[in-house]
């Protein structure tokens, strides 16, 4: 399947840094000095996770490939090393979901051993999908699911739950009410879902706000912006965070992958058809393009992108996520930029001669992605 981004709609809004530690007026007019992120008491720009959330890290932290679907995993004592650097160099907002591997397990022991530092982390986690592209969303399960991520997480309350992914034969009304009785126990504080359809997220904000939809977005996804979904506005119209999920295009759009013989073994990514070997090559010209103008301006592919992604709007709050201290350095690197409106239609137009091959997701699992609900019956 082929996907043209011709009719994408341009949403140049200027990003405004919260700190000037960070701030360039153009970046290419600048050399990008080498960015470190060594200090503990570091405060980082944030951003507003909706119109009634709390301020969150303005580039969070996605814990899914520290545990599961990339290959190998690293020991308890690696992956806390990783976790100690995200929390001493001011990242806050961690994100994880209970299909995740061992991803709440290892938040929830890291917690046991920094119990003073809890406090301090907006941690959002996920329910109701099931994998292979079956969902769950009923009431009882949603009850289920919380107690058990509770548990794993060692924390008596969630800072951010998600639908993972919305089950079309249960009304979203019913499922948000089932979330409401969650928030009313204090067991979660706001409600958010994920790769819903712009009438289904509208659905669920007249039964309770809903602080943030997570969507995959990012020059390889697209989808978010155009008309046909018009999840982006709506999102902007009701003061709904979008939270980017794979902002890098599962790695993708870094660089650093010249084919599917460079992903380990167990590496999901190996099913996507995007990344297939018939289709690969082809999606490369979008990473060349965008290596090209990075260059120019001194940054990394990484650097560039998450940028751009944070130049769309000042409620999109992308979350990479990483195995290795040396990439997450890496990609908060991208706070140091700030993109003018020139560079971002140059971006944008680069992005838009572009065809990207393939779905972004395995056979059957499509479905799940921006979903409608069946109504509620009277």
């Amino acid at each position: 399947m082929a996907l043209t981004y011709k009719r994408v709609t341009y949403y140049t809004r200027q990003i405004q840094l919260s700190s000037s530690y960070y701030a360039f007026n153009r970046f290419h007019r600048q050399q990008l000095r080498p960015f470190s992120l060594t200090h503990p008491t570091m405060s980082l720009p944030t951003r507003r996770l909706g119109t009634d959330g709390p301020l969150v890290t303005a580039i969070g932290f996605g814990a899914m490939g520290i545990s599961a679907y990339y290959g190998a995993t690293e020991s308890d004592e690696e992956r806390f090393k990783v976790l100690d650097h995200l929390y001493e160099t001011g990242e806050r907002f961690w994100d994880t979901a209970n299909v995740y591997g061992d991803s709440e397990e290892l938040i929830g022991k890291w917690f046991d051993r920094n119990p003073e530092k809890r406090k301090d982390i907006v941690l959002a986690t996920k329910w109701g999908n099931l994998g292979g592209g079956k969902v769950r969303n009923d009431p009882e399960y949603a009850k289920e699911c919380a107690e058990t991520s509770l548990k794993r997480l060692r924390t008596d309350y969630i800072d951010l739950y998600y639908v993972h992914r919305v089950d079309s034969h249960v009304p979203i009304e019913n499922t948000v009410k089932a979330m409401v009785e969650l928030k009313n126990k204090g067991w979660v504080r706001h409600l958010g879902l994920s790769e819903v359809s712009a009438a289904t997220l509208r659905r669920a904000h007249a039964v309770h706000p809903i602080t943030a939809v997570q969507m995959e977005y990012s020059p390889f996804a697209l989808e978010i912006e155009l008309p046909e979904t018009n999840m982006l506005k709506t999102c902007q119209e009701l003061g709904v965070a979008v939270v980017a999920y794979s902002p890098l295009g599962r790695g993708f759009l870094t660089g650093q992958i010249k084919g599917p013989e460079d992903f380990e073994e167990g590496d999901f990514r190996i099913n996507i058809p995007r990344f297939s070997p018939e289709n690969f090559p082809k999606n490369l010209e979008l990473v060349a393009t965008l290596k090209e103008i990075a260059a120019r301006h001194n940054a990394t592919n990484s650097q560039l992108v998450l940028a751009w992604l944070l130049k769309q709007w000042d409620m999109v709050i992308p979350i990479p996520g990483t195995k290795r201290i040396k990439y997450y350095d890496e990609n908060m690197g991208a706070l140091r930029l700030n993109i003018s409106d020139e560079e971002n239609k140059e971006i944008r137009k680069a992005i838009n001669k572009t065809t990207i091959i393939g779905d972004r997701y395995p056979p059957g699992w499509s479905a799940s992605l921006f979903t409608d609900t069946v109504p509620l019956k009277e």
